[in-house]
């Protein structure tokens, strides 16, 4: 298993810093990225290597790349997204689909979060479960979360940003543990959905993997604090996070 970071948006609503950076590039703490965070992450379960989607202003990443596998003790493999500025985040996750046939523990590249999360999802292994999401059923939910319904045994049965927060179990944070033996059918799962809608989720991805009769599980990450960086005000509160960690 090797870790796979989403790290191909423009991240405009972060501007200026992202003038010149993708948003995985901006800093949380000090000269501290969200990628930083992640890779350290990875380091500290025990991954020795990683794959990162890159695709908006990538030479940012090209150029750190050799400093990130020294700091962290990964090899890293860089994934183009070719689409990067045109479609949404199902193709960028679709463009690792030779990663995913190793498994992977999969973190948005804007997400800011405690390896507690990689170590839930690790914990959770190991009753024939394909795919399991990090879930956070603490926080109060709004209009803008990746929002999931799960039952009981069953696992997920709604993902979306469009629905009712009330009927929510929680929201997705963006980690995903990914079994190697799922890598077929979710990339083909993600064709099936970014052919349909270009600017879908990968999330919706997930939904299409559950409407065909997949099961996608999920683990409650507890009472932590993390953050998912789309605005000025995310990035506020992702430094007060950061350096927490």
């Amino acid at each position: 298993m090797i870790g796979l970071v989403l790290a191909a948006g423009a991240g405009r609503r972060l501007r200026p810093y992202t003038d010149t950076l993708p948003k995985a590039l901006v800093p949380v703490d000090g000269d501290t990225t969200v990628l930083d965070l992640t890779l350290k992450n990875f380091a500290e379960i025990g991954l020795t290597e990683a794959a990162i989607v890159v695709g908006y202003r990538k030479e940012a990443v090209y150029e750190r790349k050799e400093a990130l596998e020294a700091k962290y003790g990964l090899k890293l493999t860089l994934v183009d997204n070719d689409k990067a500025e045109e479609w949404n985040n199902a193709y960028s996750l679709w463009c690792a689909r030779e990663v995913l046939k190793r498994g992977v523990i999969l973190a948005n590249g804007d997400t800011v979060h405690p390896v507690s999360v990689e170590k839930t999802l690790l914990a959770a292994r190991g009753n024939g479960q394909k795919i399991i999401l990090a879930l956070d059923t603490v926080k109060s939910l709004a209009d803008e979360e990746m929002k999931v319904v799960a039952a009981e045994g069953q696992g997920v049965r709604k993902i979306t940003k469009l629905m009712d927060p009330a009927d929510a179990t929680g929201e997705y944070i963006g980690v995903t543990l990914i079994e190697p033996e799922a890598a077929e059918e979710l990339a083909d799962a993600l064709k099936a959905t970014f052919e349909r809608d270009p600017d879908l989720y990968y999330e919706d991805g997930y939904q299409e993997l559950v409407n065909r009769g997949f099961t996608v599980d999920v683990a409650p990450i507890g009472d932590v604090k993390w953050v998912e960086i789309d605005n000025h005000d995310d990035l506020a509160k992702g430094r007060e996070i950061a350096c927490q960690y």
